[in-house]
């Protein structure tokens, strides 16, 4: 089952995707609802974008300090998986540390800076330039 699930997170999550961009989840918080799970499910499921999106939106817009975590380590796994933006966003979290969970270190910093500037990110590159703290 697991495996059927991996297959479809993909599908999912384009699914949520363009529910998400659409008016529809915009029309009532049950279908917000309806479409974060969607998210979710692809997300648990391994969807590297699922998990850089879902955990963008966790992170940056959830409620309460307990959402913004799991959007950071959903961020984590997308960028264990390749995801540049999330290992952007994970170089940015390592280097300022993030309530406690995720704890300064200069050298996961600049590891996931250095992984998304490979990919071409700029702001990246810059945050290399300037120098990471250690």
């Amino acid at each position: 089952m697991r495996t059927l699930g991996r297959l479809l997170a993909p599908l999912i999550f384009w699914i949520a995707y363009a529910l998400f961009r659409s008016p529809f989840a915009r029309s009532g918080k049950g279908r917000h609802d309806y479409v974060m799970k969607l998210f979710r499910y692809a997300a648990d499921h391994q969807s590297r974008r699922a998990l850089s999106v879902y955990g963008h939106l966790l992170h940056f817009r959830g409620e309460g300090v307990s959402n913004r975590i799991q959007g950071a380590i959903y961020l984590q796994q997308a960028a264990d998986l390749g995801d540049m933006k999330a290992q952007y966003q994970m170089g940015r979290i390592f280097e300022k540390g993030f309530e406690g969970y995720f704890r300064e270190d200069g050298i996961k910093a600049r590891h996931y800076y250095s992984l998304a500037a490979r990919q071409g990110h700029s702001l990246a590159l810059t945050r290399l330039e300037e120098g990471v703290n250690d």
